[in-house]
């Protein structure tokens, strides 16, 4: 069993700046994949980024290309999703989930969520 917490959401003017944590504990991560999604009010999940917890591979969604990255520190057992230029579009309920999987960047791919943290984007 893994247990996923995040944690990091608030709310931020457009162009500024979030990062998120998602503590995982429980059983070895390797080779699980880590990701983070969001869903928006009215919207369907999406993905947003993903990494190999042990090699440190990523997967980035257009969407969020070259604004956000997802990282990992596997002493503290903890990924982050670093996201900056934020935009009101980036306003959303973000997720965290692992993977039983080397990588994965469909919900259905995933095992575990964590209860999501909220990220609110002013204009």
């Amino acid at each position: 069993q893994v247990q996923l917490v995040e944690s990091g959401g608030g709310l931020v003017q457009a162009g500024g700046s979030l990062r998120l944590s998602c503590a995982a504990s429980g059983r070895t991560f390797s080779p699980y994949a880590m990701g983070w999604f969001r869903q928006a009010p009215g919207k369907e999940r999406e993905f947003v980024a993903a990494i190999n917890w042990s090699i440190g591979i990523t997967y980035t969604a257009d969407s969020v290309k070259g604004r956000f990255t997802i990282s990992r520190d596997n002493a503290k057992n903890t990924v982050y999703l670093q996201m900056n230029s934020l935009k009101p579009e980036d306003t959303a309920v973000y997720y965290c989930a692992a993977a039983g999987r080397p990588i994965a960047t469909r919900g259905y791919e995933y095992d575990y969520w964590g209860q999501g943290t909220r990220v609110t984007v002013s204009s």
